[in-house]
C-alpha cells in the first residue's frame, strides 16, 4: 500500500555554490555522499542537485516536511547499474519507521537547470 508521494525540483545553479562550501555540504550529506561527489569530474553538481531534491521529497512523501529531519541521515546511493535509492539513518529511519514504512522507491532526473526526484513510500 502506497503510504505517501513526494515530488522535488532544485535549481542547479543553487548548488554549485554549496560545492564550495564544505560546511553546508558536511550540513546536508552524508559522508558517503560528499565522498562520492569528490571522486565525479563532470556532472558532480548535477548529482547533488537530485541527491538534494531527493531528500526534500521524502519529507514531502513522510507529510512532515523536514521537520524533525537531519537531512544528512538521508544517504542516496546508487547500485552497480545506476538505480538510485536511499539509506536512512538516526531521524530519518525513525521518521519512516513511525509512518510505518517499509520500502521507499526514488526516482532522479536532472537537466542544465534542474534536478527532480520523486519518492514513494510504501507499507504492509
Amino acid at each position: 500500500m502506497i503510504l505517501g508521494i513526494g515530488i522535488d525540483i532544485v535549481n542547479v545553479d543553487r548548488m554549485r555554490h554549496w560545492m564550495e562550501n564544505p560546511t553546508l555540504l558536511e550540513r546536508f550529506f552524508h559522508h558517503d555522499e560528499i565522498a562520492g561527489l569528490r571522486k565525479r569530474k563532470s556532472g558532480a553538481v548535477l548529482s547533488l542537485a537530485a541527491r538534494f531534491a531527493a531528500k526534500e521529497a521524502f519529507g514531502k512523501a513522510l507529510g512532515t516536511g523536514m521537520r524533525g529531519l537531519v537531512l544528512k541521515d538521508i544517504q542516496v546511493v546508487n547500485s552497480h547499474n545506476g538505480n538510485p535509492s536511499m539509506r536512512l539513518f538516526g531521524t530519518a529511519l525513525a521518521a519512516l519507521e513511525a509512518h510505518r514504512g517499509k520500502s521507499i522507491h526514488l526516482s532522479l532526473t536532472h537537466e542544465k537547470e534542474s534536478a527532480v526526484a520523486v519518492v514513494i513510500i510504501e507499507g504492509a
